[in-house]
């Protein structure tokens, strides 16, 4: 697994000391002053790198139209850092794929924290893709067969829905959006129909779930998407 972190940012001051932050953890750490360049380097590392910290305010691309261009090819955890710090900012960063967020002005020790904790996330997650077997609470899903077992018990489902239930479980308690999910399942591109990624979930959900109204497994973040449960 990589230990290089990307830097997207134009503040070459803050850049620095990020970079001397991340190598003192014994990582690796390339910058990128502008949204271009960044993704020339995520291109030339073919996904080496475990972690991209982007600025949402860069000169030409901003950080918004960098993370849509990285969310086509690579599911790398994403770190944003903005001067701003509304909300709308904060769901549109989300929603387009972003895995945390942090509003400056921040602590170092914060920044260093969360990535260090999104870093761990993804890690485990790449570690353990090679398990034919994902386990949790009361479900056991064999992806080599095929099979759904809850409390032992087959589950009858679909093969969209078991690829839709084994990407959702294997990034556990990652969000994504309803696009990302389409083209990430579905393997083409999103045809900006939120209805259909609802009704599978739905139908999903009334297959696996103790209670559909009030799932367990798959949960719905508000103004986002969906994120299976990290506590299952």
């Amino acid at each position: 697994m990589s230990n290089r972190v990307l830097i997207i940012d134009d503040d070459m001051e803050l850049c620095a000391l990020i970079k001397k932050c991340v190598t003192q953890e014994e990582l690796e750490a390339d910058v990128a002053y502008t949204g271009r360049i960044g993704l020339t380097k995520l291109q030339e590392q073919n996904d080496e790198y475990c972690l991209v910290i982007l600025d949402v305010m860069l000169p030409g691309m901003n950080g918004f139209e960098v993370l849509s261009e990285i969310r086509k090819s690579s599911m790398v955890p994403v770190l944003m850092l903005t001067a701003k710090g509304n909300e709308i900012d904060k769901v549109t960063g989300l929603r387009l794929g972003a895995d945390d967020y942090l509003t400056k002005p921040f602590s170092i020790n914060e920044l260093m924290a969360r990535m260090e904790s999104l870093i761990r996330r993804y890690t485990t997650f790449n570690q353990s893709m090679p398990v034919d077997t994902l386990t949790f609470k009361n479900m056991v899903i064999n992806k080599e067969n095929r099979i759904v077992c809850i409390n032992g018990e087959s589950i009858d489902l679909t093969g969209k829905e078991f690829d839709l239930l084994v990407f959702l479980a294997s990034n556990k308690g990652r969000v994504f959006t309803k696009k990302q999910i389409y083209t990430q399942v579905w393997k083409e591109d999103y045809a900006f129909d939120d209805n259909n990624i609802m009704s599978f979930i739905s139908k999903l959900r009334k297959k696996i779930e103790p209670d559909a109204k009030h799932p367990f497994y798959i949960l719905t973040v508000h103004g986002v998407g969906y994120r299976f449960n990290r506590e299952a």
